[in-house]
Formats: C-alpha cells, sequence, structure tokens
C-alpha cells in the first residue's frame, strides 16, 4: 500500500498533467477559432491551412530518428584500357652487296678488266694504246712465247700478251692480279706498270721496249 505522502505526490503529478492537456485544448480552440474568423475575411486561408498540414507533416514526431539521406554508391569505374603493343621493329634491310662486274674471257674483255685495275691503281694506259701494243708482241695469244731473242737466250724468254720476261713481272706485278705471268689481266697490268714507270705510260710505246 502506497502511504499518504507517496498518494498525495501521485495526485498532485496526475493533477498537473491532466491541467496541462486542458490548457493545451484550449489553445488549440482558441487557434481554430481565431482561423476561423479570419476565413471569413481572407479568401487564401484554405492555401495556408495546406501549407501547414504539409510543413506539420514534414516536422518529425519527437523523439523519431532523423531521416538518412541514401547515399549514392560510386559509378564503377571502368578498367583502364591495356596500352597497345609497340609493333616491333622492322628488320634493317641487308646491306646490298657490291655489284660484281664480270668481264668477257677474250682480248676485249682482258683489256677492259685490266684498265679498271689500273684505274684503281693510279696506273696511266688507254684501250688503244694497249691494244696496238699486244697486237705487235704477241697478235692477241696469252700463250705466246718469245725463244729466239735475247732473253731467251740467257734463259727468261718473253711471255704472254705483252711479252714479259719474269724478272720484270716480279718486280712491277700488281696487287689484286694473280702472280702468274701467263694470266692475260695480271700480264697486261705488269706490263702497263713497268711502261708507266720507263716510259710515262703503255701509250708512249710504239716497238720492243
Amino acid at each position: 500500500m502506497l502511504n499518504k505522502d507517496k498518494l498525495s505526490t501521485v495526485i498532485g503529478r496526475r493533477s498537473r498533467r491532466e491541467a496541462f492537456t486542458v490548457a493545451v485544448a484550449a489553445v488549440g480552440l482558441v487557434a481554430v477559432a481565431a482561423s476561423s474568423a479570419v476565413s471569413f475575411a481572407d479568401d487564401s486561408v484554405p492555401e495556408r491551412a495546406a501549407m501547414v498540414v504539409e510543413q506539420a507533416e514534414n516536422i518529425p514526431a519527437v523523439g523519431a530518428a532523423p531521416a538518412i539521406q541514401a547515399i549514392p554508391a560510386p559509378a564503377p569505374q571502368a578498367a583502364p584500357a591495356p596500352a597497345p603493343e609497340a609493333a616491333p621493329a622492322p628488320d634493317a634491310a641487308p646491306a646490298p652487296m657490291p655489284e660484281v662486274k664480270s668481264y668477257e674471257d677474250n682480248l676485249h674483255g682482258w683489256i677492259t678488266e685490266a684498265l679498271d685495275i689500273m684505274a684503281a691503281k693510279g696506273i696511266p694506259g688507254s684501250y688503244e694504246g694497249i691494244h696496238r701494243n699486244i697486237m705487235r708482241e704477241s697478235t692477241g695469244n696469252p700463250q705466246a712465247i718469245n725463244l729466239w731473242d735475247s732473253n731467251a737466250a740467257m734463259g727468261i724468254p718473253s711471255k704472254g700478251l705483252l711479252q714479259v720476261i719474269d724478272p720484270t713481272f716480279a718486280t712491277y706485278h700488281v696487287e689484286g692480279t694473280p702472280f702468274d705471268v701467263w694470266n692475260p689481266v695480271a700480264n697486261i697490268v705488269a706490263a702497263c706498270n713497268y711502261a708507266a714507270q720507263r716510259y710515262g705510260s703503255m701509250d708512249n710505246v710504239n716497238s720492243a721496249y
């Protein structure tokens, strides 16, 4: 059982709560009456009332948790496109092979090849001068040999297209040609090298030399 003091306290609290409720209701009645009175003078009251109701609806109840705004998830980022692979460098083109000049295996070809070698070595001479002396010395026969003159008597006969003796060929042989007195190109180049040293050029030779 409650004692008297506690009972009085509970009754007192209850009375105060009821009195507060009555006061709030009275204020509400006064507000409604005032709104009704104003509605006769102002046609826009319904619109205002609607606004008040709308605002009241938007006011959260006492103690209610605030609305949580949804945070949009970040849009997934597209994976970066892979970098294009660099095209392999083209293989370097092989260096062109030097052109190998071919010569006819005859008197014309031998003289032409000899002239090319002489030009590279700085030995003077012309096609006409070489051809003229060949025809006089061997008539164009690369195997011609003189077995009756003084050189032959000493055992060193003249040989080849321009009738060169072995000691002269050995002394005036030009590098890049075969070391063979019977080789037509080597014979011509060695003879022209000798003539250039003694006469200035094979072109200046018009008889036995």
